[in-house]
Parts: C-alpha cells; structure tokens; sequence
C-alpha cells in the first residue's frame, strides 16, 4: 500500500504540471469536488448522530415514561445541535464553489 501511495504522488507532479488549462480551472474542479465530499460525510455524521440521539430518547421513554416530555425537549435541542454542524459544512461547501477565497490567493 506503501509503495502505491509512492507512485500515486510521485506521478502526481506530472498531473500538476500540464499545460494548457489555467490553475484556476483546476482549482474549482478540486473545490467542487471537496465540496461534494465533504458534504456528504457531514451528511452522513449528522444521519447517524441523529439515528442514535433518536434511538437513546426512545431507549430512555419506554424505561421510565414519566420523563418523556423532558427526553423529548433534549432530544429536539440535540438535534438542533447536530443539524446545525450538517449546515456549517452546507455553507463552507457554498463558500467553495461561489466565492472561492483560493482563487484570491492564486491572483485570479
């Protein structure tokens, strides 16, 4: 695996220095495809802290109905909490494909 990572970077210059297209180009293509990826793992985090935050409050309402009221304001915070980071990545992602600050950075 060592030695597969070796030449996946070594051959990676080559890639970098092809000429023709501008960096800017490339650029957005990378930031759109972090973009992707990186909502779809928030996406995937806030999906399975959601699962197990809903599963606990049920968990905790069937052995000891009297607190289901209070499990349930808890239950809608935390989930407030965990939509929220899901949202952020939404915004960073946004950020990426519309007003990239790389692109700044690079001059163009």
């Amino acid at each position: 695996m060592k030695k597969l990572l070796f030449v996946f970077m070594a051959l990676a210059g080559f890639a970098f220095a092809a000429e023709g297209g501008s960096n800017g180009e490339m650029l957005l293509a990378y930031s759109a495809i972090a973009a992707g990826i990186g909502l779809g793992i928030a996406a995937l985090g806030g999906a399975i802290g959601m699962g197990n935050t809903s599963a606990a409050t049920i968990s905790g309402m069937a052995r000891n109905p009297g607190v289901g009221g209070k499990l349930m304001t808890t239950m809608f915070i935390a989930l407030a909490m965990i939509e929220a980071q899901v949202i952020y990545t939404l915004v960073v992602a946004l950020i990426l494909l519309y007003a990239n600050p790389f692109l700044a950075v690079l001059g163009l």
